[in-house]
């Protein structure tokens, strides 16, 4: 089968859900699992994103997809509303740790094999986890446009780059999706933010509150007490604020938050239906300005609500 490269805009929603606590150590129970999956799409999640890699070691590579997999088969909604993002070039070995693979052959073997856990004929969308420094970067992305010509995957996207990786890709293969970590505490992909907002990308943030334990005490956080104080003049959680407020940066910023219960992804993805005005922008901006330390942090964010302003104005 061979298809012509998708070049569409695809529509991932303004939240989605991060499956892969579902499967790292301390996981919850399978039907667990599967209900904190259901409790994300009955929440209005459109996106699920997951990975070969997301699992515990080597002998059970592909255990999210799978357990994805059947959670959607179980679901009584619209499947052809949601939208999966599975991720291959990062892999695992016997005892948990991490690496990276970006052969082409290698890229294009994982492909096969999470078609085939998804149960699909095509991966809706299929992201490049991790750039490999032993291989070109551009024969690994060669390997994903060969895969979307052969009618594989659908859409392309990267994971973990930089602007210039983007573009360099762009000269291979059309970017539907940019996957990389955004947080209050995290701010180094503010450019590609921008880069993403102009080229209408979505720009999809895994660890928007920097990351599995750091979220735990986000509260705690001096540095961010302004994100608490909104939360409690607004009545909501500091986690539905930081969710907020990276979607306010721009339309195309989609989080993806994780969880492992279903109370509390349902919480998060109510962050959507959060409006913070302009006042408290301007002070969560302050803050995550002041914590980063650099003028640089200052510089973007204040490019990022002009173009926001802009985008505003023109659709009005």
């Amino acid at each position: 089968m061979t298809a012509n490269p998708d070049e569409s805009s695809i529509d991932v929603g303004r939240i989605g859900f991060g499956a892969m606590h579902l499967s790292e150590r301390g996981r919850p129970s399978r039907p667990i699992a599967i209900e904190t999956v259901h409790a994300a799409l009955d929440a209005g999640a459109r996106l699920i994103d997951t990975a070969d890699a997301y699992c515990q070691h080597s002998g059970e590579t592909g255990h999210n997809e799978v357990l994805v997999t059947e959670a959607l088969e179980k679901w009584t909604g619209d499947r052809s509303s949601i939208t999966v993002a599975t991720k291959g070039g990062h892999v695992r070995d016997r005892y948990g740790g991490w690496s990276v693979d970006g052969r082409p052959e290698h890229l294009e073997a994982a492909a096969h094999a999470s078609r085939a856990r998804l149960h699909t004929d095509m991966i809706d969308l299929y992201q490049f986890h991790r750039p490999d420094p032993n291989v070109e970067f551009g024969r690994s992305v060669g390997a994903l446009a060969h895969l979307q010509r052969e009618g594989v995957v659908r859409h392309v996207g990267l994971s973990n780059v930089d602007v210039a990786q983007i573009e360099l890709a762009g000269a291979i293969v059309h970017v539907s999706s940019v996957q990389n970590e955004l947080s209050p505490m995290e701010l180094d992909s503010l450019p590609v933010v921008a880069w993403c907002h102009h080229a209408g990308v979505p720009f999809i943030v895994w660890a928007p509150f920097g990351g599995r334990e750091r979220g735990r005490t986000l509260a705690d956080d001096p540095m961010l007490n302004p994100f608490m104080s909104t939360a409690v003049d607004m009545g909501t959680t500091v986690y539905q604020v930081v969710l907020a407020w990276l979607m306010s940066l721009s339309p195309m910023v989609v989080p993806i938050p994780g969880a492992s219960r279903p109370s509390t992804i349902t919480d998060s993805i109510a962050a959507q239906m959060v409006l913070l005005d302009d006042a408290a922008l301007t002070t969560l901006d302050r803050a995550v300005a002041q914590r980063a330390g650099t003028g640089n942090v200052d510089r973007d964010l204040e490019a990022l609500r002009a173009l926001a302003v802009a985008k505003s104005e023109e659709l009005a």
